[in-house]
């Protein structure tokens, strides 16, 4: 959609930014461009452990765009309202391009042989009580997907309770505004055409389409004049760039310096687009030049250096020994121009183009000494994030002495990006003979960068850098991986050298033989012993990352600095089980007291707590006897039913009700914790309402007796008020006090303060009832009515009525 700068409110809201980006846009020509808007729903964000714990977010920023603009939105919620109270915490943004960024705001170790790409990063501070606003703009970013990831300071780890007070949220939301240019002029190599700056334009961008097996870019700025004066130098600056506009520190050349104005670019990208622009230094007048872009074919072997030789060198089919069916010479002249006689005319092809221009065609020029036939590799898919990448006739590889073997690795777009690349190489001792031979790989992305320098070992040119693995007898397997790789075609280049005293030499007679592996996996190492790699979505991507446990740290989960040792853990498991034994005491007094049935109930919680935090445990000292979830369940279930039949038996009700009571809070319970295990009404909510059981059942007893109940000071001092302090110490100490840190011993106190508390709560034997007992009397001497049975039955007058006989028991 386009963008006007008197439109409506909320274009007026953006309108200084849109009069930076008009000034710059003015600067490349005609100002001919078009606005995208792009928002994402906003996301509550979390303290940052891992990058588990971090919200991603996925733009896609479209070709030709010069600037990009993220607006970041952040605002407090408490309650459903603005969160004014709430204490200020600053935002930290990450942004990259191509595949998410990996972060480390913990300053933690990353696993071995780990290449951690370079990504921006941005802090938001407050600047107002609930909302603030912050803005990251990038001039001429590279297209395609970007990706941010935001996350808040680590916290203490406090461990809250659901719904004991009103949690502060802090929510953010990206937008992104892109500006990009419409009608940019396309050049075709091996095509000079005829074009002009006019005197009210400071510049003109021109973009070219470098094919496969290129192994050289050069753009030619000839007959150059001003109001048709020839001069000199041209008073030009000629700059390029790949993928994306040029920048200040873009490649460029100094036309004003040099008679000939050329500006190379060794091993270029591949499938790219190359953006040139021409930049003017002299105002006010029209400059003239011809322009032409010249490339090196690499693709077509000459007849002196046949495919074959190369072909079976590498130990490839004959198939294989030419990189492409067809050279560069073939295919361009029927790129969509004008059909041309060589070195003809022909009408304008392009915007920018002068009323009688010429175009003049040079064929691209051969360059067989930079490229090498390139192997495929084969993709299996075995899940997400799992792909084996198989060579043809591998995985071992015979390394020629005087040739580079190449492999081609195509990573799936968006799909692939959020895995972790790997590569393994090692070396065949026996097949190098004892010699000193090295065996160098350089992998990179976008084209391949081989080894020609024999003497200088290096994995970068003057525009991209590789990154490098070496073998050789003494270290005989390397590994390489990178987390989050970017897209598209990565290119591995293996070259085996000698090592002299001189340096590096080319061997002799002597092919090495290695063993590659590349594959992709969700997670480094999948995180190790003390870690658990998840499967995380944001919108429709997916991506990996580790959650670490038991103090381990890290990308993959192998910093150790601040790990618990073996017999912490095993101290932890102890105490969190071991201390369920304080329920021993009353199931015993429970048992004497002829409560049975809450005396089983104390014995399911005793039993499914321990092995419930047997099985909790962090570390590796783990014992799980079923289900993780069935025994937290069963865990949650018997500490709210023991606390919901201790009071219901305080409140000393009949024992039908009882048993109906019993019953119909085990069934409300697992309904509520099927609902929501963590919140606070599912242990509020049962024992008050069961205090209020036993209020009523108290206040209906005192008002019978006209006397205080329960009617001993005894049992008040000694027992009900050490009881309820217990049990509130317990609570407090489950409500406020409990952290991930203390949580081992915090919450062995807990168990035992509990079970403590039931032991005083716990009412005493209820009296034997009067009319009905099934206990036998005990022998005595004594008196006892006796009433004919007849009499019962109203057989005989009931005004007759006599004692009929004195009975001795």
């Amino acid at each position: 959609m386009m963008w006007r700068l008197d439109g409506s409110g909320m274009e007026r809201a953006r309108l200084p930014l849109l009069l930076i980006v008009y000034t710059y846009l003015c600067s490349l020509g005609d100002c001919l461009f078009v606005t995208d808007y792009f928002t994402r729903t906003p996301r509550k964000l979390n303290a940052f452990r891992s990058f588990a714990s971090v919200e991603l977010f996925h733009f896609n920023v479209p070709d030709d765009t010069v600037v990009a603009v993220w607006n970041l939105i952040t605002f407090k919620e408490q309650g459903g309202t603005f969160g004014d109270g709430c204490p200020d915490r600053n935002v930290t943004v990450y942004f990259r391009s191509g595949a998410p960024p990996v972060i480390n705001p913990l300053q933690t170790r990353f696993p071995r042989d780990t290449i951690v790409p370079g990504s921006f990063a941005v802090t938001l501070t407050w600047t107002l009580p609930n909302r603030t606003t912050g803005v990251f703009n990038v001039t001429s970013p590279l297209p395609g997907d970007w990706f941010l990831a935001a996350h808040l300071p680590k916290d203490e780890g406090k461990i809250s309770v659901k719904g004991l007070s009103e949690e502060c949220q802090y929510l953010f939301q990206p937008q992104l505004i892109v500006q990009r240019l419409i009608g940019i002029s396309v050049l075709y190599p091996g095509y000079y055409i005829d074009q002009m700056i006019p005197d009210h334009n400071r510049s003109v961008l021109y973009k070219v389409f470098i094919p496969n097996y290129i192994s050289k870019v050069k753009v030619q700025l000839i007959d150059c004049n001003t109001r048709n004066r020839s001069t000199e130098a041209c008073p030009v600056l000629l700059k390029i760039r790949a993928r994306a506009p040029p920048l200040h520190n873009s490649t460029s050349q100094d036309c004003r310096t040099v008679s000939k104005c050329e500006l190379q670019t060794p091993l270029p990208s591949w499938e790219q687009w190359y953006y040139i622009l021409v930049e003017r230094y002299l105002g006010n007048v029209d400059i003239y030049f011809r322009i032409g872009v010249q490339v090196k074919d690499c693709s077509k072997p000459t007849a002196s250096k046949g495919s074959s030789s190369s072909g079976s060198a590498l130990n490839m089919p004959q198939s294989y020994g030419a990189a492409m069916p067809f050279s560069l010479t073939e295919t361009l002249p029927a790129a969509g121009l004008p059909s041309l006689a060589q070195n003809g005319s022909s009408e304008p092809v392009g915007p920018g183009l002068l009323p009688e221009d010429t175009i003049t065609y040079l064929a691209p020029t051969s360059d067989t000494n930079k490229c090498w036939p390139i192997r495929p590799t084969l993709r299996n898919e075995l899940d997400t994030f799992s792909v084996h990448f198989y060579i043809f006739f591998g995985p071992n590889i015979s390394i020629p002495p005087d040739k580079a073997a190449v492999f081609a690795i195509n990573l799936m777009p968006v799909l692939d990006s959020g895995g972790v690349l790997n590569m393994e190489l090692k070396l065949n001792a026996s097949s190098v003979r004892g010699e000193n031979i090295t065996v160098f790989g350089c992998l990179n992305h976008g084209m391949p960068l081989s080894l020609s320098d024999n003497t200088t070992v290096k994995c970068e040119s003057e525009s991209v850098a590789g990154f490098m693995l070496s073998v050789n007898a003494t270290s005989n397997v390397t590994k390489l991986r990178i987390p989050y790789p970017q897209t598209g075609t990565w290119y591995l280049s293996l070259r085996s050298l000698c090592a002299t005293e001189h340096g590096f030499e080319e061997c002799t007679n002597i092919t090495a033989e290695v063993y590659l592996r590349s594959y992709l996996t969700p997670c480094i190492n999948d995180c190790g012993t003390y870690g658990q790699c998840k499967l995380l979505r944001t919108n429709n991507y997916l991506y990996a990352a580790c959650e670490c446990k038991a103090g381990w740290d890290g990308w993959g989960c192998t910093d150790n600095s601040e790990a618990y040792s073996y017999g912490f853990q095993l101290l932890s498991t102890l105490l969190l089980c071991l201390s369920n034994l304080m329920f021993v005491p009353p199931v015993a007094i429970a048992v004497r007291s002829h409560y049975l049935l809450e005396a089983s109930v104390y014995i399911f919680t005793m039993f499914f707590s321990t092995f419930y935090h047997a099985c909790d445990q962090p570390g590796i000292v783990v014992f799980c006897i079923m289900e993780y979830d069935v025994l937290q369940f069963c865990d949650f279930l018997g500490s709210l039913m023991s606390v919901w039949v201790t009071v219901i038996a305080m409140a000393r009700l009949k024992s039908i009700i009882k048993q109906v009571l019993y019953l119909l809070g085990a069934m409300s319970l697992s309904m509520a914790l099927q609902l929501d295990r963590h919140g606070l009404w599912n242990l509020l909510g049962p024992s008050l309402f069961a205090l209020g059981i036993m209020a009523i059942a108290w206040t209906v007893r005192t008002i019978r007796r006209r006397r205080c109940y329960p009617p001993t000071w005894k049992r008040w001092v000694f027992f009900l008020f050490p009881g309820t302090m217990i049990a509130s110490s317990a609570v407090a100490l489950y409500a406020f006090v409990e952290t991930e840190e203390n949580y081992f011993y915090i919450h062995s106190i807990w168990h035992m303060l509990i079970a403590g508390s039931v032991g005083f709560l716990l009412p005493p034997r209820a009296k034997p009832d009067g009319k009905v007992t099934p206990m036998k009397r005990r022998k005595g001497c004594g008196y006892q009515l006796c009433v004919n049975e007849h009499e019962e039955l109203g057989l005989v007058d009931p005004g007759i009525i006599s004692i009929n006989s004195i009975c001795t028991s």
